[in-house]
């Protein structure tokens, strides 16, 4: 009996151990197989595709998969949340991505030491604490989202080609110790927020194009600071010689001292005048007593220039007295007219003011301001009489000279024409040093601003919109009454004539070319709304004005160029006629145009992208020759898309995927503009159309965005 009774409470002590050690694994599985953030992943899965998929990236996956349970390589996490990526070193390609911004836990991301290429994105994530992208190709500019990081405190971008001044995008970087901008083209003065930088204790900026002088850096608590090899000018602060660590050969720095400051000038508030000892301890030296004599000279010197400027100010009050009882007596009986003057006096400081404002070109105003990563200080400009001339922010674009541009269009010759549009003719250009860009030469009949600073200004704005989907503006010319704009060349025709005018119709885009460039299209669209502030409205969105380079990568032209063109302007004329089949109802009625009036534009595009139709075609019989009107109550129609489908296509597309875009199309073209949706909910929808691309290998023929008409050829999925 009692060993029956001692097996079986061995039985159940058994069966407490197992139960016991079964609890223990299950508690432990969710260490083991932690289920990452779905945005982390999503982000992770689109840099993965962007930067060329690479094997480096041993457990890396551009569908599915668990970065933080599958220990993707150089991904940390804490709970299912990505902290840091750290990849560094290891040959990558390809470009950033553009989902960076849904990482929002990671706070260490180290890309440093590859060849990534392309501009930084300009959403990037935004509670880093360390941002490394040394040693790359990248090119651009500093983003703007690097001023929404309050926790940001290394800063890395160093040897790669960024260009162009730095933006005044520091404000907000006060945890920010480490800033490394030094062997790049970076252009201009140091921007004056750099000054905000409360606990930057290494700056390095050498081997750039810098100019102007150091003095915004006077108050930081720098340990280090490099700026050799700029062109700097100016006399070295003395706050900065007693900075332990300080380079400065190879700028245009002024010899000796810096000169004191004028005598009517206080000395600087809280600064003793010994606290720059460079000795390092509070002992004279030899030259202690030659030095309180020169100051003594100097008090001497101080006192009689003191006396003099005194006894100049006594005599100048004393005449200005006299005057005023002069004015007074002869006004002793004309009060009445004495205070009418006056108030003619206020009239006129109103006036003046009011002339002021309307110097600042409205169009300038209200339809184009630089990016919040270039604030600029705008100063009056004054002519001769002391009358306000105009309004001019600096210029990051490259003036060019008439002579220049002739020469490099051979006079812009008819061989050189690429283009024509509403403000001008488009010319290729090929200069001396081997580039090749476009020039936009404008016709000063269609300008609404004729006079130079006004098209400077506009020229400042337009030159600090950088996006990989905008084309950039690289230039501009403003002598001899010619107005001219230099871009970027993008050398594979317009969408316009991809779509409309091939020449044997062999050479068709794919599906997923197609959708490849309305999510690029839609992407520049995003940044003019909702990244630039105010809002940057196209007003002239057409698939003529969206370039394809030779990875079919789309960049939107003429960005900024409503500021040369009143926002009321609705002349007709037969370079615009075409424009009208993109236009929105709220245009047509009112000639009023905002951001939503783009968005129906895009949707025109998407249609354009779908059907392989121009938006308006006389040829066609009267009930098809509108694109909208024909097309618009048929996008859910399953089996009347499938009709309405480009025929060059050949049936090669996935009919999930026309569906969804049609869905887009149909929520953009709404005739009310308030139930458009805004660009960046267009761009989700078509990076969930994107991402939910079929697992199919892709032909080679798929990879260039070309198809070719060959008997074959099977259909991609996307």
């Amino acid at each position: 009996m009692a060993d029956c009774h001692l097996a079986h409470s061995l039985s159940l002590a058994l069966l407490l151990t197992q139960l016991v050690f079964l609890a223990t694994i299950f508690a432990a599985l969710p260490l083991v197989r932690a289920n990452t953030d779905a945005s982390d992943v999503e982000a992770l899965q689109v840099m993965y595709t962007t930067l060329n998929s690479p094997s480096q990236l041993t457990g890396w996956s551009s569908g599915g998969g668990d970065p933080c349970g599958q220990s993707w390589k150089g991904i940390t996490c804490e709970g299912s949340a990505v902290v840091s990526i750290d990849i560094s070193g290891l040959g990558l390609g390809g470009t950033m991505g553009y989902m960076l911004a849904n990482l929002l836990s990671l706070r260490k991301f180290d890309l440093s030491d590859n060849n990534i290429h392309d501009s930084i994105p300009y959403q990037l994530p935004p509670n880093l604490t360390s941002l490394n992208l040394a040693k790359n190709n990248l090119t651009g500019n500093l983003p703007y989202s690097i001023s929404i990081m309050p926790s940001l405190s290394y800063l890395n971008v160093s040897h790669n080609s960024l260009s162009q001044s730095i933006g005044d995008i520091f404000s907000n970087n006060s945890s920010l110790a480490t800033l490394d901008l030094s062997f790049n083209n970076f252009s201009g003065d140091l921007p004056n927020t750099m000054g905000s930088l409360s606990n930057l204790s290494s700056l390095n900026v050498q081997n750039n194009q810098l100019t102007g002088s150091l003095n915004v850096l006077t108050s930081l608590p720098l340990t280090s600071l490099n700026v050799a090899n700029n062109h700097f000018t100016g006399w070295i602060p003395g706050e900065l010689t007693s900075i332990p660590s300080f380079i400065y050969d190879g700028n245009s720095f002024d010899n000796g001292p810096a000169p004191p400051p004028p005598p009517y000038s206080p000395p600087p508030q809280g600064r003793s005048h010994n606290n720059r000892n460079h000795s390092g301890s509070g002992t004279h030296t030899p030259d202690s007593a030659s030095e309180a004599s020169h100051s003594d000279e100097g008090l001497a010197v101080g006192a009689l220039v003191g006396i003099i400027l005194g006894s100049v100010s006594v005599a100048l009050i004393a005449l200005l007295v006299l005057v005023i009882c002069i004015r007074k007596n002869k006004r002793k009986d004309t009060g009445a007219r004495a205070s009418g003057a006056g108030l003619s006096t206020g009239t006129n400081s109103v006036n003046t003011e009011m002339q002021e404002q309307r110097v600042i070109p409205t169009a300038a105003v209200t339809d184009l301001k630089p990016p919040p990563a270039e604030k600029v200080m705008v100063d009056r400009l004054h002519g001769k009489n002391g009358s306000v001339r105009g309004v001019k922010s600096p210029i990051t674009a490259t003036p060019y000279t008439v002579a220049s541009l002739q020469t490099a269009t051979n006079s812009f010759s008819q061989e050189f024409l690429i283009g024509e549009g509403s403000l001008g003719r488009v010319y290729k250009a090929d200069f001396s040093n081997g580039k090749i860009m476009a020039i936009k030469k404008i016709d000063n009949a269609a300008l609404s601003l004729q006079e130079e600073d006004n098209f400077l200004e506009a020229v400042s704005n337009m030159s600090r919109l950088r996006h990989p989907n905008i084309v950039s503006l690289a230039g501009y010319c403003a002598e001899h009454g010619q107005r001219l704009l230099v871009y970027e060349y993008v050398g594979n025709g317009s969408l316009h004539d991809m779509l409309h005018f091939s020449e044997d119709g062999s050479k068709i885009l794919t599906w997923n070319a197609r959708v490849r460039v309305a999510l690029g299209t839609a992407r520049a669209l995003e940044y003019l709304h909702e990244v630039c502030l105010p809002s940057v409205v196209h007003r002239n969105f057409k698939s003529a004005n969206i370039l394809l380079d030779e990875e079919l990568n789309p960049h939107l032209s003429d960005c900024g160029l409503a500021a040369l063109t009143p926002n009321t302007e609705r002349q007709v004329s037969t370079q615009m006629v075409g424009q009208f089949g993109y236009s929105a109802p709220e245009f047509a009625l009112s000639g009023v145009y905002t951001v939503k009036s783009d968005v129906y534009s895009f949707g025109v595009v998407m249609l354009e992208l779908l059907t392989g139709r121009k938006p308006l075609d006389s040829s066609r019989v009267r009930s098809e020759q509108s694109l909208v009107r024909w097309a618009t109550p048929q996008l859910h129609d399953i089996d009347a898309l499938a009709k309405m489908v480009d025929p060059a296509l050949n049936g090669m597309y996935a009919a999930k995927s026309l569906s969804r875009f049609a869905d887009i199309i149909a929520l953009c073209v709404q005739p009310e503009p308030e139930f458009r949706p805004p660009m960046s909910e267009v761009v989700q929808a078509l990076v969930r159309l994107v991402q939910r691309a079929s697992v199919v290998k892709r032909r080679s023929s798929d990879e260039s965005g070309f198809s070719y008409k060959t008997p074959d050829h099977e259909a991609i999925d996307i």
